[in-house]
């Protein structure tokens, strides 16, 4: 089942096909397809140190192609600057082979995504987490700040899309519960904090682990200025209640950026629970579970 309306499809033929017209240095090596929980693209190795990635959602190319120059400058920035390995950019694909749209190559991090190896209960993890984050805000912002539509900002700009999900939430949720949450999370002040650089997705899907400890760290294509806050969704995402706890302790965070950064998990958890519930349970599930979390932290609940 397709999860967006405009869901594109590559297959294994077809990247062979691009790998082999656009990149022949590489045409010894072989293709196969990597079964992923993500959203946002399909994901192929190429050998045993290339990853591909496709853009799954029809878009206009040169946006597009913007995009990923994009993600690219953002991923080449991270290189070499975290203790947790980051993916390093290698090349930009461009439309072909009935593909149309431009996609990347970036080098693969060996490990296990988060969702098949929950690493939930590990303070090691927690602390490993915690030093990440730590790192990405002693990057330095340049003057940048958020320029962003999405997460990162203002919450109160998030009220319309949660109005949106508390509908499409009516037979999976108590909505009623979760609407008195944001009625409170929303007005939580931004206070005197200024932007941080921020990863911008901290959730199991992009985190690598084995063993309990972090392997790496992906999707870094939106790693970019952001409420400092905004990073602590990893907490509820990836952490059960002690390592959640040790993770807060280990970042020093006070009660104004805790809590902004549980709402910045409660927007993105409400999206995910309806959005994908028929076409990625996985994720769905996920979202359900950091809500539980949430609530379970919540006074208001």
């Amino acid at each position: 089942m397709k999860m967006h309306p405009n869901q594109l499809t590559v297959s294994p033929e077809t990247v062979r096909t691009l790998v082999d017209q656009q990149f022949p240095e590489w045409r010894s090596l072989p293709v196969r397809s990597i079964t992923a929980q993500g959203t946002v693209n399909a994901i192929f190795r190429i050998g045993d140190r290339l990853a591909a990635r496709f853009p799954l959602e029809s878009a206009d190319v040169e946006s597009t192609r913007r995009r990923l120059k994009a993600e690219v400058e953002a991923a080449r920035e991270l290189v070499g600057r975290t203790r947790c390995p980051t993916p390093e950019p290698v090349a930009l694909g461009e439309p072909g082979a009935g593909f149309p749209l431009p996609w990347s190559v970036q080098t693969w991090l060996p490990g296990i995504v988060a969702v098949n190896e929950d690493p939930g209960e590990s303070y090691a993890f927690a602390r490993e987490l915690a030093d990440f984050i730590g790192d990405l805000r002693a990057i330095d912002t340049r003057g940048r700040t958020f320029a962003g539509t999405g997460r990162g900002g203002e919450l109160q700009s998030h009220d319309a899309w949660m109005e949106t999900c508390f509908r499409h939430s009516e037979q999976l949720l108590d909505v009623p519960r979760l609407r008195r949450v944001w009625a409170t999370s929303r007005d939580l002040p931004r206070g005197a904090a200024q932007d941080v650089m921020a990863h911008g997705d901290l959730i199991p899907g992009n985190v690598l682990v084995s063993a309990g400890r972090i392997t790496g760290i992906l999707d870094v294509g939106g790693f970019g200025p952001a409420d400092p806050s905004l990073d602590l969704v990893s907490a509820w995402h990836l952490l059960e209640a002690g390592p959640r706890q040790a993770l807060r302790d280990h970042l020093g965070c006070d009660d104004l950026e805790w809590e902004r950064g549980k709402a910045w998990a409660f927007v993105q958890a409400m999206g995910l629970v309806w959005y994908y519930v028929e076409s990625n349970p996985a994720m769905s599930r996920m979202g359900q579970r950091s809500l539980e979390r949430v609530l379970a932290d919540s006074s208001l609940a």
